[in-house]
């Protein structure tokens, strides 16, 4: 019992520090952006890239462990359909991350430059931004639906 509590509440945890690191991590980094302070937008991109690689990135390993350990001191079998559901959505999810982990150091690289030669933010940040805007459309969205799914267990098929 203590040992299912236990990686009940570290699952919980992690999928928490998910959604909260990758919320933070959007809504900073978006309002700086709309500064156009490369000096801001620097700094900003900065922590933020610390802040995945210290935090979201230790959930997205430990995220899959406890989930099929906890599954198996449940009882619940690895094929039921919310949990294959959950683990394509985690997949998207990733797929949709580490582009953004690799365009947050380049965004960050580019508003170094930017604010070193006391220059404007160049045309490649803003797309690149735009990019990462849109890849965290559907990677937030499969975290909320893995949420749901992780609450709710529905039977799927």
């Amino acid at each position: 019992m203590i040992h299912e509590f236990i990686l009940r509440w570290l699952h919980v945890g992690g999928a928490t520090v998910l959604l909260g690191t990758g919320a933070g991590i959007a809504f900073f980094m978006l309002m700086a952006h709309r500064t156009k302070d490369p000096a801001l937008i620097a700094h900003t991109a900065s922590v933020v890239v610390i802040a995945d690689a210290v935090f979201t990135a230790t959930a997205v390993i430990l995220q899959p462990v406890t989930g099929i350990l906890l599954a198996w001191a449940v009882g619940w079998p690895l094929g039921e359909s919310w949990i294959v559901l959950s683990l394509v959505l985690y997949v998207v999810t990733g797929s949709f991350w580490l582009p953004v982990v690799w365009i947050q150091m380049r965004l960050r690289d580019l508003a170094r430059a930017a604010h070193a030669d006391n220059a404007r933010l160049p045309a490649s940040y803003y797309r690149l931004f735009h990019i990462w805007f849109a890849c965290g459309i559907p990677a937030f969205l499969s975290v909320l639906a893995i949420l749901w799914l992780m609450i709710a267990r529905p039977v799927i098929w």
